[in-house]
């Protein structure tokens, strides 16, 4: 859905921030607009938060969620308010809507964000932490965060969160990190409980709470550093798996970009896909992979490295990548060599888009070598050796040498 509209010279949309302490941490602007408003949109909790100021019409969120900005686009041109948590532009409605309102048709008056103010009651810098929200999504996306040292401040969904949060530290080897429960912050309720995560055995948790995690690191910690080539040890595979030198070197020539997705195609283990993920939070994969162990082992994969929304589909290609949504780059790990695979991929390719395929066979070597010498690009010969045990001595065991190609569609 998308119903942005020129500017129409009125703001008929006001969307305000209210937090815990409901009018009272409003400004008279905020409360004016609130009880003249012909129709207030907001949650349960929000509309409880401003009953007193209410006059016209309450509407709660709709479910679909998509059914509630149908009824305040039917209202265009009137005076609607909606009612949200904190900033409602920082993984709020401000921003669901904002896909759908113009700028200029729309005011928003912010309250502090449950992140400014766990940050503010814990003494922390904000912009030296890391603000990530779980709320109503996967748990899996804190990992690539948990380095020692590390300061986080996670939104939950509910009194569950908190325990799953200390359960998986725990599990990723961060037991000792201390995470701090910050509750119905800004309001009568408001109460704040730490624990090592290891020991978490904190009860009666409010629904509506922030989590601050200060990390360390015990042995053997799961720590996923910043940089491309993570260890192969990290990832399940069935050594089916671009090794970790050999994968440095792809995600240097593939060059990730804000925004872009990527096909990764013959996925194998996922390892492509992950770590181009891992590089920004807009970037997204498709993996193709027409082993079912290997796609699920893939989904395993994602999640564990903390990118859950990697999307995997099951098949082989060239049939594989119908339908799916017009890629910018491609990586080309396995499979290539079959009828129709490149020139597929090529078609499919964004103007402007870039092509990396690997080969380690001869026959894959040949495709490349007859793409390179008809629609020109880049080779590169990769060759990797290993110092090794031999005998009672040490010596390079060289890995099967790679044969890489990069083209730009024109």
């Amino acid at each position: 859905m998308s119903d942005v509209s020129p500017a129409s010279g009125q703001r008929w949309l006001t969307i305000i921030g209210i937090g815990e302490d409901g009018p009272e941490g409003l400004g008279e602007e905020a409360k004016r607009l609130i009880s003249t408003a012909p129709v207030v949109f907001g949650g349960a909790r929000h509309q409880a938060l401003a009953a007193s100021l209410i006059t016209g019409e309450s509407l709660s969120w709709q479910s679909p969620f998509e059914r509630s900005v149908e009824a305040i686009l039917e209202r265009r041109g009137t005076p609607v308010v909606v009612l949200a948590s904190g900033d409602p532009f920082l993984y709020g409605v401000g921003a669901t809507l904002s896909r759908h309102v113009a700028a200029d048709e729309m005011r928003t008056i912010p309250a502090p964000s449950a992140f400014s103010l766990a940050a503010s009651r814990l003494g922390w810098p904000l912009q030296d932490v890391a603000t990530i929200s779980l709320h109503g999504r996967p748990i899996d996306l804190i990992r690539p965060h948990l380095h020692p040292g590390r300061r986080i401040i996670a939104l939950t969904s509910d009194e569950k969160g908190p325990g799953d949060l200390a359960a998986l530290l725990t599990a990723a080897g961060f037991g000792q990190s201390q995470l701090t429960v910050l509750e119905a912050l800004g309001g009568a309720r408001e109460r704040q409980r730490s624990a090592a995560a290891a020991d978490f055995d904190l009860l009666d948790i409010d629904p509506l709470n922030v989590c601050a995690l200060d990390i360390a690191a015990g042995e053997g910690a799961r720590i996923l550093p910043f940089a491309a080539g993570l260890e192969d040890e990290l990832f399940e595979h069935d050594g089916q798996i671009t090794k970790r030198e050999i994968r440095a070197m792809t995600l240097s020539a593939l060059g990730p970009r804000h925004g872009e997705l990527l096909w990764d195609i013959g996925a194998g283990s996922g390892s492509i896909g992950i770590e181009w993920m891992l590089a920004d939070p807009s970037l997204k994969t498709i993996a193709v992979e027409q082993s079912p162990d290997r796609a699920a082992c893939v989904a395993r994969n994602a999640a564990a490295f903390g990118v859950p929304h990697l999307a995997v589909v099951e098949g082989a290609a060239p049939l594989a990548l119908k339908d799916l949504p017009e890629p910018d780059v491609i990586f080309l790990g396995g499979g290539g060599s079959e009828p129709g695979v490149v020139d597929t991929a090529i078609a499919a390719l964004k103007r402007g888009g870039r092509l990396v395929a690997n080969a380690v066979t001869l026959e894959m070597e040949a495709v490349l070598l007859a793409e390179h010498a008809k629609r020109g690009g880049f080779l590169t010969r990769i060759e990797i050796s290993r110092a090794q045990p031999v005998g009672g001595m040490t010596g390079w065991r060289p890995a099967m040498p790679v044969t890489q190609w990069r083209w730009t569609k024109g």
